[in-house]
């Protein structure tokens, strides 16, 4: 099959989730920074199929229109996500969140509010308090959090449209440290989507958050920081596919003991011939 008939066969194959009003087919999203440079970001996009990045509001040049913006470097027709990176309160966050809005950003915004500079780990009460804000504010909410089933409940009940629990701290690469967590919190959110974000360093990684229940993943450094980007995208992105295409097929169950693939009944074996 080539690939322009396996692209064809992904929007049925793969179906779409939605985001407040966004919907997507792409089940994998990444983020624009780390890569050596603007054109390699702009090359790895394109491999990975995505229709979702995510930026830093800090690192656009909003007030220096003149200055040359990555954003220029994001392919046509991707939604762009705007991040509070950097916050470290629910104050800060907003204040970011309102800022990107106002320079014509949009109103989807990933909230992140860090509450320990060391393991750069979510700030939890300021997460939901920011959450409660923008909610109000009009903003559609991609919450960034901690892998904690009751605080994911109470992300989505404040209107959170998509909860984005860590895989394992941001940028080490680890994986998903606590795969049945994904699975907890799916069953929590209601219809909310569940985004695995920070910590997936291979395509393994990233599959298996697609095959615990997660609608998609979100990967910056495991692709910029791979020793050929833009390879590495289209690794993740297959994995993603496979993932998802596998987990909607049913996996077979697990069993204590072997069973053996060929069926005997009616087998004659050497043993027992006249």
């Amino acid at each position: 099959m080539t690939e322009q008939e396996t692209a064809g066969m992904r929007p049925k194959e793969l179906g779409s989730w939605s985001v407040g009003e966004y919907q997507f087919r792409s089940r994998l999203i990444v983020g624009t920074g780390k890569y050596a440079t603007w054109e390699e970001m702009r090359e790895a996009i394109h491999a990975s199929g995505t229709e979702l990045v995510t930026v830093a509001v800090r690192r656009v040049n909003i007030d220096k229109p003149d200055e040359p913006s990555l954003l220029e470097y994001v392919p046509k027709g991707v939604t762009l996500l705007p991040n509070t990176a950097g916050a470290h309160t629910a104050e800060e966050a907003v204040v970011t969140a309102r800022l990107a809005r106002a320079a014509g950003l949009g109103s989807l915004v990933k909230l992140e509010v860090i509450g320990d500079a060391d393991l750069l780990w979510p700030d939890p009460v300021a997460t939901y308090d920011a959450t409660r804000l923008l909610v109000d504010d009009g903003f559609t909410v991609m919450v960034y959090t901690t892998p904690d089933p009751v605080l994911a409940r109470r992300l989505a009940e404040a209107g959170a449209a998509a909860v984005m629990p860590l895989g394992s701290p941001i940028g080490s690469g680890q994986g998903v440290l606590d795969v049945s967590a994904v699975a907890l919190i799916k069953a929590r959110v209601g219809g909310v989507p569940v985004v695995v974000d920070a910590g997936i360093g291979s395509p393994a990684d990233a599959a298996l958050a697609i095959e615990a229940g997660a609608d998609a993943v979100l990967i910056n450094t495991a692709i910029a920081q791979a020793r050929h980007p833009v390879q590495m995208a289209q690794a993740m992105r297959l994995a993603v596919e496979a993932a998802f295409l596998g987990r909607a097929a049913g996996r077979m169950p697990r069993r204590d003991r072997a069973a053996a693939s060929s069926p005997e009944a009616g087998i004659v074996s050497a043993a027992t011939k006249p």
